[in-house]
């Protein structure tokens, strides 16, 4: 659903009565009497408000960070698109701000809960160095990982930014107008919090074209010359080049799942299906798999793929295929004891979820019949919109149609560099299911 640029009563602060002017005014601080005079200190100037209709309050005050179009009573003042705004309840109670975005499905994201506090530089240098040392926590450096996400939107109090940290160099995207308009404040603050040698843009074109700005591509700070991503995950090196387009580069949210993956190949003859540049696939070959087969559509992702195993000294254990996915699986008969299956998002939107159910559970079937009996299943999905037990309804009927049982024996999300906030379920996008594929009823 997009919500359309003034679909809401818009009205000016200066028509209200002085109620109505002091709601709209809650930026301000308290006034006070200097020399006798009555004067009125702003720590955070006003800002245009958003109130929200009856019935919409508790999501937000509990912590949810997202203001839907449906929410919305009316806007109080003259708010463009990026413009910093203030969100009440129904009765003129401060709930937050964060920046207006008209032409998006989610007019409004959240970023401070307390109204003392500005959205100056200050605040993206806090915010960011917070990340940062969250990360600094996660003992990456221990298991010689340089490839993270540094700032998680939502999971950093930062929504409409990503950050993931290449060793020294950072690559960005900017998911929200408000944020791109800040664009200066957001680099000078990464420069600050950990002087990489360059930044990069990744955003998506549709994200920009959606939210109504211009992305930039390329090289935004630092060495012009760049010409790929070197970083390395639990001591395996990677280098990826700059044509590679998905997300910012690398899936580092399966960094925790991959290490998963390699403990479980030892001995298994192992197929990464959607395999991008084969992370699963050269964790399983490093792990003693007998035999790695990853697939893939994409050329480049292929041809990169090889070229990391060959970095890391296990190319003569995978075969690099490019094909459909759906036609490797059609052939497959009973070929592998482990089926690790990432596809990309099949539900983009809730308006596709029935639709992503019935083609994960065709991929399921697929992967089912691919397995031997006892084999491992790795079923993934990144769609926010697919929760975890739409996910297993679809393995179960994956596996029925393919006359076996699937035994979920693990579950698992992404990686601990990707946070989300209690009262976001939307945040917990990623989920994976490990499931051992038997012959039906025990046989």
């Amino acid at each position: 659903m997009r919500c359309v640029q003034n679909a809401w009563p818009v009205v000016h602060a200066c028509s209200l009565s002085p109620r109505g002017r002091r709601a709209a005014r809650r930026g301000r601080r308290p006034s006070r009497r200097v020399d006798g005079k009555r004067v009125r200190a702003y720590k955070v100037p006003p800002v245009p408000t958003v109130r929200l209709k009856p019935g919409h309050v508790q999501p937000v005050w509990a912590g949810h960070p997202w203001i839907y179009p449906q929410a919305i009573e009316r806007i109080v003042g003259e708010a463009l698109a990026g413009d910093e705004v203030t969100v009440e309840d129904p009765r003129g109670n401060f709930l937050g701000r964060g920046f207006f975005s008209p032409r998006s499905a989610i007019p409004v994201r959240l970023l401070v809960r307390d109204a003392e506090i500005p959205l100056d530089a200050a605040f993206f240098r806090q915010r960011i160095a917070h990340a940062a040392s969250i990360r600094d926590g996660l003992g990456l450096k221990e298991e010689l990982t340089t490839g993270f996400r540094l700032v998680h939107a939502e999971g950093d109090g930062l929504p409409g930014l990503v950050v993931d940290r290449y060793a020294d160099v950072l690559a960005i995207q900017f998911g929200t107008v408000g944020m791109k308009q800040r664009e200066r404040l957001v680099l000078d603050a990464l420069s600050a919090a950990v002087s990489p040698r360059a930044i990069i843009d990744r955003t998506s074109l549709q994200v920009a074209k959606t939210e109504g700005f211009e992305p930039s591509h390329g090289v935004d700070r630092g060495d012009g010359g760049l010409r790929g991503l070197e970083f390395s995950e639990r001591g395996l090196k990677f280098r990826i080049p700059l044509e590679v387009g998905q997300k910012t580069g690398f899936y580092f949210d399966q960094r925790s799942l991959r290490a998963r993956v390699e403990q479980l190949a030892r001995g298994k003859r192992v197929l990464d299906a959607y395999c991008f540049v084969g992370a699963f696939a050269i964790g399983a070959a490093r792990g003693g798999a007998r035999e790695v087969v990853a697939v893939d559509a994409s050329a480049l992702s292929v041809a990169v793929g090889a070229e990391c195993a060959t970095l890391n000294g296990v190319a003569d254990r995978i075969a690099f295929v490019r094909e459909d996915v759906r036609s490797v699986l059609s052939k497959s008969k009973a070929d592998f004891d482990l089926v690790v299956a990432d596809p990309p998002r099949l539900a983009p939107r809730r308006a596709s979820i029935e639709r992503a159910l019935v083609a994960y559970a065709k991929l399921a079937e697929n992967c089912c019949r691919a397995l031997r009996p006892g084999g491992l299943l790795v079923l993934c999905s990144c769609s926010a919109s697919v929760d975890l037990a739409s996910l297993a309804r679809a393995l179960a009927t994956g596996a029925t149609r393919a006359n076996v049982d699937a035994i979920v024996v693990e579950r698992w999300f992404q990686a601990p560099d990707h946070p989300v906030p209690a009262a976001f379920g939307e945040g917990l996008y990623l989920k994976t299911l490990i499931a051992r594929v038997e012959r039906r009823g025990g046989a």
